[in-house]
């Protein structure tokens, strides 16, 4: 799925999860850091990968998660977001995610996550 984010939604996602870092919300004061503008929230970029988690599967649970924000990923760019599953023992789900900026190609986000989807025995 590819998605852009923008400001708007770098905004909200502070607002909701109380990370007001001035990185994320603050056009000026991110002009003056190593990245010149404001840069989405890591969460925010594991949320869209786990609504689509979400699309396929009921989680009940997470067992395990990994991730890495190797680069930023900035406000109106186009990202690809991708999750591979593999059903693991019983009700686990394993899947590897993965979220790319389409202009050139780098990786903003990638890890993997357990989960327990329902119907399955804990």
């Amino acid at each position: 799925m590819t998605r852009s984010l923008t400001q708007a939604d770098f905004d909200r996602f502070a607002q909701i999860s109380g990370d007001d870092n001035p990185i994320h919300v603050d056009a000026r004061f991110s002009a003056r850091t190593r990245f010149g503008r404001t840069v989405s929230h890591g969460m925010l970029l594991y949320s869209v990968l786990w609504a689509m988690v979400q699309d396929r599967y009921q989680v009940v649970g997470q067992r395990a998660q990994r991730l890495k924000f190797p680069n930023p990923a900035f406000a109106d760019e186009s990202i690809e977001f991708t999750v591979d599953f593999e059903r693991g023992h019983g009700g686990e789900v394993k899947v590897a995610m993965r979220a790319v900026r389409m202009a050139d190609g780098v990786v903003v986000c990638e890890g993997s996550s357990e989960f327990e989807i329902e119907g399955a025995a804990a």
